[in-house]
């Protein structure tokens, strides 16, 4: 488990502050790019309850499973589209790094998502080669 002293998105405010107050239900995320970020961090903290809730569910899977070996290290937005608080839709582009078994490495995707009941969830992502 990471050091929740400061929160794995990486904006620098105490977890329970941040992407904690998403992750246990007192609160929302008001953009994609602040679900994106609490997405991550649920990733960070092994947090398959908020994952799946905050997935779209016309493409939610049925569960979750994490990699044990495998650690979240940073986040880095790259680009946003849309996603704002009177949007219906956004997207975001990220790349976020992590190591698994004495290897670095890092996902880079571009994500979709859209409001459903009210809330931002994650709808898909496409995977992208870095330089694309």
């Amino acid at each position: 488990m990471p050091d929740l002293s400061l929160c794995p998105c990486g904006l620098g405010d105490p977890y329970p502050d941040c992407c904690g107050r998403f992750h246990d239900g007192s609160d929302v995320p008001a953009t994609a790019e602040a679900l994106m970020r609490s997405r991550y961090s649920a990733f960070a903290v092994r947090d398959a309850a908020y994952l799946l809730r905050s997935w779209h569910p016309r493409t939610r899977p049925r569960r979750l499973e994490f990699d044990p070996e495998q650690r979240w290290l940073r986040l880095e937005i790259l680009d946003t589209a849309d996603g704002g608080l009177f949007d219906s839709q956004g997207t975001v582009e990220f790349r976020a790094h992590h190591r698994s078994g004495g290897r670095r490495g890092r996902l880079h995707e571009r994500s979709r998502f859209a409001r459903h009941e009210g809330r931002w969830v994650y709808v898909d992502g496409e995977i992208r080669q870095d330089g694309t």
